[in-house]
């Protein structure tokens, strides 16, 4: 047999294995992602809350956010698209499988409160309110709702849920995207509309955002 016949055979049982890997991940399940999940709880929490931490490093709430978001980011770790010295040793201790299970775990509980918006003044909140749900034309920042849906509860894979996410993580998150430390989202949409932000809107919106509750339907 030549060569080149052996190789097209490569080829083709190549890519039949990668088709076969690719088909062998199950749709997320939620009791196997528990136990798959055990080394997450010592920053996200059991119940998936995270933590806020002033000053220091707030775990986010995984609790509530859609699989596909939780899912994208984990492989975005693993890949080095996105860059975290805490979370990437744990984001490559998973398969492909488990990376699903996690996301189905985390995705089906309620969302639980978020921390950091307590202090926040009432002129803090009301700007912060302002740039969630209408933006500043003057400075060219399009509202958060344009793209995380209304009330922050999120939209798909792509935009997270935001209302009742820790203000300390909002805000790390905000900063890393201004300074080009985060670019991990369709078009580096949050680049371009954090760079228009001062450090006092990223104060304002991230308490307004943790301050919000959300019901088990999602709502406020």
């Amino acid at each position: 047999m030549s060569k080149r016949i052996l190789g097209g055979l490569g080829l083709l049982l190549g890519a039949g294995l990668y088709a076969g890997n690719a088909l062998a991940v199950e749709p997320g399940d939620p009791e196997r992602g528990q136990a798959a999940a055990a080394t997450c709880t010592a920053c996200h929490q059991a119940n998936g809350s995270g933590m806020n931490v002033p000053k220091g490093e707030s775990w986010p709430r995984l609790a509530g956010l859609d699989a596909g978001y939780i899912e994208k980011q984990l492989h975005d770790f693993k890949a080095g698209r996105r860059q975290n010295a805490s979370m990437m040793p744990f984001a490559n201790m998973l398969n492909e499988q488990q990376i699903a299970d996690v996301a189905a775990y985390y995705s089906q509980m309620p969302v639980t409160p978020a921390g950091g918006g307590e202090s926040a003044s009432e002129a803090e909140l009301t700007r912060g309110e302002q740039l969630a749900n209408r933006g500043d034309w003057d400075q060219y920042i399009v509202s958060c709702k344009s793209c995380h849906g209304p009330g922050g509860t999120g939209v798909g894979s792509d935009f997270p849920g935001i209302a009742s996410q820790h203000a300390g993580y909002i805000r790390t998150q905000l900063h890393a995207w201004k300074n080009d430390e985060r670019s991990n989202d369709p078009q580096n949409l949050m680049g371009a509309i954090a760079k228009r932000m001062s450090d006092d809107d990223i104060e304002a919106v991230a308490a307004w955002y943790a301050s919000q509750t959300v019901s088990a339907e999602g709502e406020e």
